[in-house]
C-alpha cells in the first residue's frame, strides 16, 4: 500500500473512530437533564418567588412517567411551574407522557399552561388534552391573565397565534398577538404589578416589549438545536439560520426575555451540544 493510500486509511479510522465515541455521547447528551439558573431583581420590597420553566417537551418522557423530570422539579421547589408551549408533538399525539408529567407536577406546585404551535397543529387531539388537564388542575392560560396576591404579579398567558388565525386567515400572526395584549392591559388596580408574560415563540419580543411584559417565559427555539462555541444556536424555526433567541437571559429594554432551550425533540430528532433543561427563574 503506497503512502497516500495508508494516508486515507488512517484518516478513515480515525473519522470512525471519532464517530463511534460521539454517537454515545450525542444520545446520552439528549436524555440527561440539566438544570439551568436565572436570578432577577424584579418583585418590590423583600422576599422571592422561584418560576421552573417547563418547556417543548414534545411528548418525551425522562424515567418512567417523566419521574427524571418530576424529581427535579421537586428537588428545586418551584412556587409556580410554568409550562410555555408544545407539550405535545403534532407527530406524536399520544398523551400519556404529557399527562404523567402533569398529574406528578400539579402535586408539587401550581401549573400555569399556554399554547405552542404543536398544539396548533395537533387540534384535535389537543382539545382533549386541553379537558384532561383542566380536570388534573392545571391553569390553561388561552389569552387570559391572572394576578398572584401573595408576591404580587400578574401573569399573562398567551395562546400561540396559530389559533388566532385559524379564526381570522386574514390576519398575521402580529397582528393576532397585538390584539391579545391589547385586550389583555391592565386593569383598574393592576397598573402597578409586576408583569410576566408566558409566551411560546421569542422572536416577537419586542412587541411583548411594546406592551410593558417585564419578563417573558419562551420556548420555540429548542436551544438553536445544533450550538456551536462562540457561535450559539444555528437554527430555530421563526428566526431561521444563526437566531437571535435561543437559550437564557436577554434584555430589550426594559423587558427582560428568558429562553428555554427546552426538553424534547421534533421534526430533527437530535441535539448537538445542547442539553435539555429546565429553567429556574428565581424573582426578588
Amino acid at each position: 500500500m503506497d503512502k497516500r493510500k495508508r494516508k486515507r486509511w488512517i484518516v478513515l479510522v480515525a473519522l470512525c473512530a471519532l464517530l463511534a465515541c460521539l454517537i454515545p455521547y450525542l444520545l446520552w447528551a439528549n436524555t440527561v437533564l440539566t438544570v439551568s439558573h436565572v436570578e432577577l431583581d424584579l418583585l418590590p420590597g423583600e422576599g422571592s418567588f422561584t418560576i421552573a420553566q417547563v418547556s417543548d417537551l414534545h411528548n418525551a418522557e425522562f424515567g418512567g412517567g417523566n419521574g427524571e423530570l418530576l424529581t427535579i422539579l421537586e428537588e428545586v421547589e418551584p412556587d409556580l411551574i410554568a409550562i410555555t408551549g408544545d407539550l405535545i408533538d403534532s407527530r406524536r399525539t399520544d398523551p400519556a407522557p404529557a399527562l404523567a408529567f402533569l398529574e406528578g407536577a400539579v402535586e408539587l406546585a401550581p401549573v400555569c399552561y399556554v399554547t405552542g404551535n404543536h398544539e396548533f397543529r395537533a387540534y384535535d387531539a389537543y382539545q382533549d388534552l386541553k379537558s384532561q388537564m383542566e380536570e388534573l388542575g392545571v391553569i390553561v392560560l388561552e389569552n387570559e391573565s391572572m394576578v398572584l396576591e401573595e408576591v404580587p404579579l400578574r401573569v399573562i398567558g398567551l395562546d400561540d397565534p396559530s389559533f388566532g388565525v385559524r379564526s381570522d386567515p386574514s390576519a398575521t400572526p402580529e397582528q393576532i398577538l397585538q390584539g391579545a395584549l391589547t385586550a389583555l392591559a391592565p386593569q383598574a388596580g393592576e397598573e402597578d404589578l409586576r408583569t410576566v408574560l408566558l409566551a411560546h415563540r421569542p422572536e416577537y419580543v419586542e412587541l411583548y416589549a411594546q406592551h410593558g411584559a417585564d419578563l417573558v417565559l419562551s420556548g420555540h427555539a429548542h436551544g438553536g438545536q445544533v450550538r456551536l462555541p462562540g457561535v450559539g444556536g444555528l437554527y430555530a424555526p421563526g428566526q431561521g439560520f444563526l437566531p437571535a433567541y435561543t437559550s437564557g437571559l436577554y434584555q430589550i429594554g426594559e423587558t427582560s426575555l428568558v429562553v428555554s432551550r427546552g426538553l424534547g425533540n421534533s421534526l430533527f430528532p437530535l441535539r448537538v451540544n445542547n442539553r435539555p433543561e429546565v429553567v429556574l427563574v428565581k424573582l426578588a
